[in-house]
């Protein structure tokens, strides 16, 4: 696994949206602050040619731009990091025009996004051998003040954290708007896990203790189910490359219900993804609450993945409900969840 070297004082941080961008409002002026930030903090910033671009389909502008702006710029000697302006929803179109081969024989560099971004995050891993941090996008820096978990991200690919834990309480309605695009997580809810030992709920009282170690793999469900099968699905020889060290599964959702979850947790097993899983850690799903036809979102996941007799922890911190744990893709990951704290410690071997 190639790991990037850790971003200095006076580094350039370079920005780029092969997803959406920041053209319109709250992410213009958010992302705004948060360029100023990282200038106050010691940092460059290189913003790409396609972060304010707002004529594409679900996406900043054309698929090949995006493609482009996002090989260049990770290959060039100009920026020590990349942050993905933001998520959107047709990622997968602009992957063509990624050139992953010039990646791989480029030097290794920092890549931090989540949710559609997916695309990259999961496929710099699997393809190319590099590790990506699984994490905020740039707009959210903006937020003032920044949540710990804005602080953790960037910590990441500074190199002054590799541990992290869950936060306190999360976010179901946030308070980002036009009209307010500074505005911190607005964190109401008490954080509270669920922890399966295979298909068995482990209550509270059942001496609730668990613990993995795993290569970390995975991202958001709705990105992932959409790759298998395609010539981007390179994951079943990634875990034979990676069967000593096992992996363990991160997963999120965004769009999918709970039907949706359960049948993309399907299509991952049936493509033998999940061969030499040691453990699952799955974030709250945006439909978090929701049931379909007796089916919530704890069952949507252990009807498969509590087939592996592994531990399985939901409801973490990743994802779309704020906020999230950055996770290093890629990083041999500790994994422990003891009296409703998650820990998990990363290690770049």
């Amino acid at each position: 696994m190639r790991y990037p070297v850790f971003i200095k004082a006076n580094d350039v941080i370079g920005f780029v949206s092969p997803s959406f961008g920041c053209g319109i409002e709250p992410y213009k002026t958010a992302f705004g602050n948060a360029v100023n930030i990282f200038n106050k903090m010691g940092y460059r910033t290189d913003i790409g040619y396609n972060c304010y671009k707002t004529d594409g389909t679900g996406i900043s502008t054309d698929p090949e731009s995006c493609g482009r702006e996002f090989t260049e710029y990770y290959c060039s000697p100009g920026n020590r990091a990349l942050i993905s302006c933001g998520g959107g929803e047709l990622m997968c179109e602009i992957l063509e025009y990624v050139d992953f081969e010039k990646i791989t024989g480029s030097e290794p560099k920092w890549f931090m996004g989540y949710s559609d971004n997916t695309n990259l995050t999961f496929l710099l891993t699997t393809i190319c051998d590099t590790a990506s941090v699984y994490a905020p996008c740039a707009a959210a820096f903006g937020m003032e003040p920044w949540h710990k978990s804005i602080e953790d991200a960037f910590s990441i690919i500074t190199g002054e954290k590799a541990k992290v834990s869950n936060y306190d309480k999360w976010e179901r309605e946030s308070l980002k708007s036009p009209e307010n695009p500074l505005a911190p997580y607005n964190t109401t809810e008490d954080f509270k896990i669920i922890v399966y030992m295979g298909n068995k709920r482990l209550e509270e009282g059942d001496n609730q203790k668990i613990y993995m170690e795993g290569r970390l793999l995975g991202g958001c469900l709705d990105c992932l189910s959409n790759l298998v099968g395609t010539k981007y699905d390179k994951v079943r020889e990634f875990v034979e490359k990676y069967k000593n060290d096992g992996i363990i599964w991160f997963l999120e959702s965004c769009d999918l219900n709970v039907m949706a979850i359960r049948r993309a947790m399907w299509q991952l097993e049936n493509s033998g993804w999940f061969k030499y899983t040691k453990g699952f850690i799955i974030g709250r799903p945006y439909c978090h609450g929701q049931e379909i036809m007796g089916l919530n979102q704890y069952d949507a996941v252990i009807g498969v993945a509590g087939r592996y007799n592994v531990p399985v922890i939901m409801d973490a911190d990743i994802g779309h409900l704020a906020p999230m744990m950055p996770l290093v893709t890629g990083s041999v990951a500790e994994i422990s969840a003891v009296s409703n704290t998650v820990t998990v410690n990363m290690k770049y071997i």
